[in-house]
């Protein structure tokens, strides 16, 4: 199993307060044959000046630097692009992943024939502390079950770049990742698997778009509209199934592990 190579796509920008904590949760991995590729997004505080002493340590860690700033999703096709291994996985520059999470979904996608794996994960704050809930993994998600509401938790993903080729994403300024995973599952034309374990951490940021709801329907319309191409009415229609979905469907993802 370890003879396949895992390669991570972190951008990042003005990202000193976490990305030490995310690099070593990778250092972490109980599954070793990866590689880290950092897409820095032009920071100016201290992202590039930490990134580099990693660099300087481990060769299995990259830093790419965009000139500008150009936003996530140029910064994640680009690290793609540079990609050498046979998944491709990705991780924020705010999250982290719990130490088995490579072994456990590379043991999966090989048993399960599975293109297009995720997983249920964790919930902190901003300063790291644990908001003891968790986003529960559905056991499997079609295409038209994604295109309702984005049920693949990014830092989670990880899709087979032999069997489906390298996956890029449109340039939206937001919500570029569901894209992504919309068009990885179709082209697999086989449903994401969802591994029901939590096998990383989202750092819930106040700045973040669920914050603001107002934004997380601008965004997602211009998923359907201009990421997807459909026409206004059906990005309307879909949009309304989006809304449904979320506020009504998707809320019960969410458990308090306390109660378990």
């Amino acid at each position: 199993m370890s003879a396949f190579k895992v390669s991570i796509i972190t951008p990042t920008y003005n990202s000193e307060r976490f990305i030490e904590q995310t690099i070593i949760s990778i250092l972490n991995q109980t599954y070793t044959n990866w590689e880290l590729i950092l897409i820095d997004d032009a920071s100016t505080d201290k992202t590039v000046e930490i990134i580099t002493q990693f660099v300087k340590s481990n060769p299995q860690i990259y830093l790419l630097q965009n000139l500008k700033n150009s936003g996530a999703a140029v910064s994640r096709n680009k690290g793609i692009e540079a990609a050498k291994g046979h998944f491709i996985a990705f991780l924020d520059a705010d999250d982290v992943w719990l130490p088995n999470k490579l072994e456990k979904q590379v043991e999966f996608m090989q048993k399960n024939n599975c293109d297009v794996c995720f997983s249920s994960y964790n919930l902190m704050n901003e300063a790291g502390k644990p908001l003891n809930k968790q986003i529960k993994a559905l056991p499997r998600v079609s295409y038209q079950k994604l295109l309702k509401s984005n049920y693949i938790g990014n830092l989670t993903g990880i899709y087979n770049a032999k069997t489906l080729g390298k996956i890029t994403s449109k340039n939206l300024r937001k919500r570029q990742d569901w894209l992504l995973w919309l068009s990885a599952i179709k082209k697999s034309g086989k449903p994401a698997l969802g591994i029901q374990q939590p096998l990383a951490v989202y750092r819930v940021r106040e700045t973040s778009i669920s914050s603001n709801k107002l934004n997380l329907v601008k965004y997602n319309y211009w998923v359907y509209k201009k990421g997807l191409g459909f026409s206004v009415v059906k990005s309307v229609c879909y949009l309304m199934a989006f809304l449904f979905e979320h506020f009504f469907i998707k809320s019960k993802q969410k458990i308090t592990l306390l109660n378990k």
